[in-house]
């Protein structure tokens, strides 16, 4: 090897040398920030998983509210006593003025009155067929009670039933026994008109006198 080779090499190594001693540390810093961004840029988005836990739903629990329970119970009793109450005085009034039309008034079954021929020939129109106590109309005007005590709810169709058989029952105990024939066919055509909306609901019935 000639002298001037080893001269040169040790003249690029000392060049080399003063270079990296020349290299200010926030420079040096700075060159590694550089490079780990420039490898995370070439990486691409990494994913990092969430260190929240999650969270469990909330379990639901029923609490029976037992004012509404009750308010709603006691609605439906009051309901049905009213529907009771109707029929009790509709079938009583629709017996008295039957007995009207054929020249008695009859409260109780031993007390009977002899009525007036104006009397006698009004009660005539009103239990005729077509007439206002006639078992048509009667029955239809208990019937619709029933719906608007309701409010048409086809679940409380055997409810009204029951107030209409109690109250009938109660109208028959006012009276003294049994109730003039008209309103026997009355109670057979409420007891039709419950199996008709029942049937039209889609609900099954065992029509029990």
């Amino acid at each position: 090897m000639s002298v001037n080779g080893v001269t040169g090499a040790a003249s690029a190594y000392e060049t080399y040398q003063t270079s990296q001693t020349d290299v200010k540390p926030e420079q040096a810093a700075d060159k590694i920030t550089t490079d780990e961004t420039s490898k995370k840029e070439d990486t691409g988005a990494v994913y990092e998983p969430s260190k929240e836990k999650p969270v469990d739903p909330v379990k639901k629990t029923y609490t029976q509210n037992t004012a509404l329970v009750s308010k709603m119970k006691a609605d439906q009793e009051a309901r049905q006593k009213q529907l009771q109450s109707i029929v009790e005085q509709m079938m009583t009034k629709q017996g008295q003025t039957f007995n009207s039309a054929n020249g008695i008034w009859s409260i109780l079954a031993g007390g009977k009155l002899e009525v007036d021929e104006a009397t006698k020939l009004q009660a005539q129109k009103d239990v005729a067929e077509d007439g206002y106590w006639g078992v048509k109309q009667t029955s239809e005007r208990i019937l619709d009670f029933a719906t608007a005590l309701t409010g048409g709810d086809p679940d409380k169709i055997e409810e009204m039933r029951e107030a209409f058989k109690k109250g009938y029952k109660q109208a028959e105990d006012t009276w003294g026994g049994k109730l003039p024939e008209i309103s026997q066919k009355t109670y057979d055509a409420v007891m039709a008109g419950f199996d008709k909306m029942a049937e039209d609901a889609g609900l099954t019935t065992e029509t029990s006198n």
